[in-house]
């Protein structure tokens, strides 16, 4: 039988425009300056082309270093990752788009899909992940704010 999908959407908006918010989002060294209290290290274990595809940030708390690796980049618009190493879930890929708004912000939706490791647990990592990411996209709107 196979495992089970789960999918979940966050969507905020920031008063920064999409360059500003994407630079926070995608490099891998500022992510300790804006997602506190989740992360307080972020770092790139291996660069991509300028921080693009197969690029791989580590962000956290030693010893906890999540692994995240890039695999779409378009610059000011679009950030594709899935973890890389260890994870609680499987096939997790997560999507972060950066639009335009009429204001001269930018609207903000960061959604991802998985399927549960072990058979019971998806509800569980969903609402994790979606409380997770929720927490992350306001702490970046928040940052492009300041920024703007």
């Amino acid at each position: 039988m196979p495992a089970r999908r789960y999918s979940f959407e966050v969507n905020r908006v920031s008063a920064a425009a999409p360059p500003v918010l994407f630079r926070l989002e995608s490099d891998g060294t500022q992510w300790s300056t804006w997602a506190r209290p989740l992360v307080w290290q972020s770092r790139w274990a291996t660069r991509g082309d300028d921080g693009g595809v197969d690029a791989v940030r580590e962000v956290g708390l030693w010893p906890v270093l999540l692994r995240e690796k890039t695999l779409e980049y378009v610059p000011d618009r679009r950030h594709v990752y899935t973890f890389d190493g260890f994870s609680p879930v499987r096939d997790y890929r997560a999507e972060v788009m950066f639009t335009p708004n009429a204001d001269g912000g930018t609207d903000l939706r960061w959604s991802g899909s998985f399927a549960e490791r072990i058979p019971g647990t998806g509800p569980a990592a969903l609402a994790a992940l979606r409380g997770v990411i929720g927490f992350l996209a306001t702490q970046l709107a928040k940052a492009g704010n300041q920024a703007a």
